[in-house]
This record gives C-alpha cells, structure tokens and sequence, in this order.
C-alpha cells in the first residue's frame, strides 16, 4: 500500500499498527521527558493513546507522528504537539483523599502543631494531576487548621493542571470526599451544570498550580512544610527515585513531613529522613 493510500486509510478512522520499533521511541520519549520507565507492556496503551492524534494530523504511521513531534527546529504547532504526546503518555489517574490515613495524620498530628503558631504553613502536591490531591489538603486545613496555608500543586501535564485550576469535575468524582466536606467546600451544579461538582472558590483559592517536571531542579518553589510524592515514583526506575527523592528532599524544611504512596518505598533513598509511620517521613534536623 502506497503512503497516500495510508494516509487515506488512518484519516478514514481506522487504526495503523504500532510497530515494536516505533513502541522502543516512544518509550524512550516519554524516559526522557518524564523519567518514566515504560515496561514492553504499555505498547497498547501508547497505542491507543496516541492513534486519534495520528488520525487527526493524517499522518501514515507513528513514526511520522514521532517525527512530526521531534522536527530539529520545530515551529508552534510541532511544539504544542509533542507536550500533548507527553500528556497523553503520562498516567494520571488520581481521586479525592485517596489513601485516607495520609489525611487523617495531616489532620490529627500536623496541623495541631501548625496551630499553636501564626506561621504560614506550605504545601507541595507534586504529582497532582488533575487537582483532586490539592483540593483534598485544600479541604482538611480549612476545616481544622488557624494558621494560614498555601498549597503548591504541579504536575508535568499541561492538560490536566488546565482541569485542575478550574476545579470543576464530574458528580461521581464525590463519592469519596467525607460528606461534611462535601457539603462545606463542594457545589452540585445545576441545569446546564448538572451531573458537575464544582470545589467552592475559597477551597481554589489556597492553591495554586504549575507545570513542573519532577526530573528538574524546583528551587523556585521554595521550602515547604509537607510533600506529597505519591503514587508517581512506581514508574521510576531507581537512579530516577534517587535523582527525585533527592531534588524534592531539598525543598522540604527541617522537620518538615514526606508522604509517598503506601505502594512504595524510600529503601536506600531516605537518608536525612525518618520513618514516622508506614509511608510518611520527617526530615532530620541537623544537630
């Protein structure tokens, strides 16, 4: 088949085939823009991914795509389609107060001590996907904490940070917020809103998002008082968790608090750290 007749085919909306060697630059795009480790098990989930923007630029393959993405001197256009490929390629399944005993110790052990002082307390969600993360802090310093809180979510997907600075998600989304803070910090929309939870402005207004590549250096966030590094470090492979851990442990202030998912782990790489319970560290202070 000649490349016009390909080209016909995938803009008919039919899928071409992603070949191993087109997965292997895939994979290696996604390494290293995000520091994932993509296993031989993903190539039908970067398939399906990507197959509509393939479609959609009429081109023949995914190598063409990849090529496209990848011009040497790319112009506007080239330039927002590979930071929608890394998008699409990033995993971002998140929901509210997932893994509910990182709230609970937010709650019954942090924030009685942020309370006996003024002092400003800050935050970092640093994987925060599409905000549910940020919002849940968001929610529990509101209903328990005194002391002024600001909270930092970011996340390397430009698409989803757009989802979660509006802080408007579908209803189902509710189900596992507690229903006092449902009901507190929470609208059900209405008429051409229904079936929509929208998270009340005072909540989206003690946090603020930013695209940030975990990989990089985030001196220019500045110290915070707790991080949130969960559920992204299982697709890291260990160099890249020794490089992050690293990076992100210099932003966190002296006492200040590290929570990861309670699926991983910081063996070997929790120097200057202690374990407080399963998942969640403390910075050794110096001295």
């Amino acid at each position: 088949m000649n490349a016009t007749a390909t080209i016909m085919q995938s803009e008919a909306g039919q899928s071409c085939p992603l070949t191993l060697a087109e997965f292997r630059v895939f994979q290696q795009l996604i390494y290293d823009e995000a520091g994932i480790s993509m296993s031989d098990a993903k190539q039908a989930l970067v398939s399906g991914r990507l197959n509509r923007r393939v479609r959609n630029l009429g081109l023949a393959s995914y190598q063409a795509y990849y090529n496209y993405i990848n011009a040497p001197e790319p112009d506007d256009e080239q330039s927002k389609e590979r930071q929608l490929a890394v998008d699409l390629l990033t995993t971002n399944e998140t929901y509210f107060f997932r893994e509910p005993k990182h709230f609970d110790y937010l709650e019954d052990t942090l924030i009685p001590v942020w309370n006996e002082s003024s002092q400003r307390r800050r935050i970092w969600s640093g994987a925060s996907s599409s905000g549910e993360e940020a919002y849940s802090l968001a929610m529990v310093c509101r209903d328990s904490g005194n002391a002024p809180v600001e909270i930092v979510g970011t996340d390397i997907s430009r698409r989803v940070l757009a989802t979660a600075e509006r802080g408007r998600y579908p209803l189902a989304k509710a189900d596992r917020i507690p229903q006092h803070y449902l009901k507190k910090y929470c609208l059900k929309g209405i008429g051409s809103m229904s079936g929509i939870m929208q998270v009340d402005k005072a909540t989206r207004e003690l946090v603020e998002f930013k695209a940030a590549n975990l990989q990089q250096s985030q001196h220019e966030l500045g110290q915070f008082d707790l991080i949130l590094l969960r559920n992204v470090m299982i697709y890291f492979n260990q160099e890249t968790k020794r490089r992050v851990v690293a990076s992100v442990c210099r932003q966190l202030k002296p006492g200040g608090t590290l929570m990861v998912g309670h699926s991983e782990s910081l063996q070997g790489l929790n120097d200057g750290l202690r374990l407080m319970q399963n998942s969640v560290y403390q910075k050794v202070v110096d001295g």
